[in-house]
């Protein structure tokens, strides 16, 4: 097959719109917000309206740099620039290591759920069938890539949003044929109070909560195989603040409003399936089960795509090997899809072999990387800013607002977190952050040597015009 000159456009504007709604939501919405709502009681809407305004901020940060220069590599691309080599090699590696293991990760909750429908197939078989199918879509073309998650996505934003038309009504009591008995908004206040746990327990919440937004700045990666890459990072920078509204706050609102926070079913079934039940909807937990499965299968798709990318990026500035950054005759960097995917199919094996060991130590190792990256923006974008402002300032169609006092603020609130969840042990925030530290000392170290070793050897000869190839 012959090698392309590079990744193409074969993202359509749809296809960037879903990916840019869907990319908010994670599985882990659905999956993890019943240990929130726990924790904080119906305060946890604090907790995420905090996570929520975090990820506004950064994302306005990334689509800042992002509009002026989309590239597959993002923020990476963006670091490397504005920070150094060290500090682009770095923050790439780490994301890919994070989305290799999410990898894993989900395989293994979309095999739970299908084994259940289909027992006859071992649960390892499911994971294997699943990472298979994914890995074929994303050989294939980006198109069906962005084909598979414009599909994906679109169930997700639509089971959400009936989610929340279904809840309120029923909360307002104007939902035909349902008694919806504890359904009222009183439930935010008449347990125990709005914050049954004190203050304090917002915080904690926000170590339960953040780690479900990870995946809003895909959007930005994916802009790069976009017709109009500015077009594609505005439009997506511009929206996240209603997207996170309806689909986050909207969606916990109606379940804390539904049910009575200590309500027992919410821990035995699930935040969203208890809610559905209490409004006497059949079958709900199958249908949540779809719904989650749905939200798997588009994470791993998202995660795959995600992964490689980086490593193509990473390739293409000479941080990761060459072969990363080479695409067949339809734009696909098939070197670096099947080694993001062979990690992956790896740390499914050591879900399997050693669950409480290997695989528990690569899930607390990148567990802090979300707030790692999400710092990285913050700083890259206070240098980026006055690069653009003395270089290209008509580039600066998008911009941080309050520049620089809250980009400020927002990188001193996300080492507020990653201090705070120093002191966690209940819910394992010291062991994530002190493994996510080892692991990103380790990769800092690799790239201050290499960056050193570079700087020792002889200059390359100087290239003359001849030797230039131009890429479309």
């Amino acid at each position: 097959m012959t090698p392309g000159s590079g990744l193409q456009a074969g993202l359509k504007n749809r296809h960037l719109s879903m990916i840019a709604i869907g990319g908010v939501i994670g599985a882990g919405l659905f999956v993890g917000s019943s240990s929130g709502i726990a924790t904080a009681g119906p305060g946890i809407l604090l907790s995420y309206a905090l996570v929520g305004t975090l990820v506004v901020l950064v994302m306005r940060m990334l689509g800042e740099m992002s509009a002026a220069n989309p590239t597959s590599g993002s923020f990476s691309a963006h670091a490397d620039r504005a920070l150094g080599r060290w500090a682009g090699f770095s923050i790439g590696w780490l994301y890919w290591f994070f989305w290799v293991v999410v990898l894993a990760v989900e395989a293994t909750a979309g095999a739970k759920i299908l084994e259940g429908w289909v027992p006859a197939v071992p649960q390892w078989g499911w994971a294997l069938i699943v990472m298979i199918v994914l890995t074929a879509t994303n050989l294939v073309s980006v198109g069906s890539y962005g084909e598979f998650e414009f599909w994906f996505a679109g169930i997700k934003v639509v089971a959400i949003g009936a989610f929340v038309v279904i809840g309120l009504l029923a909360v307002f009591g104007v939902l035909p044929g349902v008694d919806a008995d504890k359904a009222s908004f009183g439930n935010l206040t008449s347990h125990g109070g709005f914050l049954p746990h004190g203050p304090g327990a917002i915080l904690t919440g926000v170590l339960l909560v953040v780690f479900s937004f990870m995946g809003s700045e895909i959007a930005t990666l994916a802009a790069g195989e976009s017709e109009d890459p500015q077009r594609a990072v505005t439009k997506s920078t511009n929206s996240i603040i209603w997207r996170i509204g309806v689909f986050y706050l909207g969606s916990i609102l109606v379940v804390v409003s539904l049910l009575p926070w200590n309500d027992p079913s919410i821990a035995k079934d699930g935040s969203y399936v208890a809610a559905l039940n209490s409004l006497g909807i059949d079958h709900a937990g199958q249908i949540m089960n779809v719904i989650v499965l749905t939200s798997v299968l588009s994470c791993l798709n998202s995660g795959l795509y995600t992964a490689s990318r980086m490593a193509f990026s990473l390739g293409e500035r000479g941080d990761a090997p060459k072969a990363f950054a080479r695409v067949n005759s339809r734009g696909v960097p098939m070197t670096a899809i099947l080694a993001s995917v062979v990690f992956g199919f790896v740390a499914v094996f050591f879900n399997y072999l050693s669950p409480d060991k290997i695989f528990l130590f690569l899930v607390n190792s990148s567990g802090a990387v979300a707030l790692f990256v999400w710092l990285v923006i913050c700083f890259s974008q206070l240098r980026m800013r006055k690069i653009l402002q003395r270089e290209a300032p008509e580039k600066l169609v998008v911009k941080m607002w309050l520049y620089p006092y809250l980009t400020w603020a927002t990188a001193t609130l996300i080492t507020g977190v990653l201090v705070y969840m120093l002191f966690d042990t209940e819910h394992d925030g010291r062991r994530t952050v002190l493994l996510s530290l080892l692991v990103a000392a380790v990769v800092l170290v690799i790239a201050v040597v290499r960056q050193r070793l570079a700087a020792g050897r002889p200059a390359p000869a100087a290239e003359t015009p001849a030797d230039k190839v131009s890429v479309g």
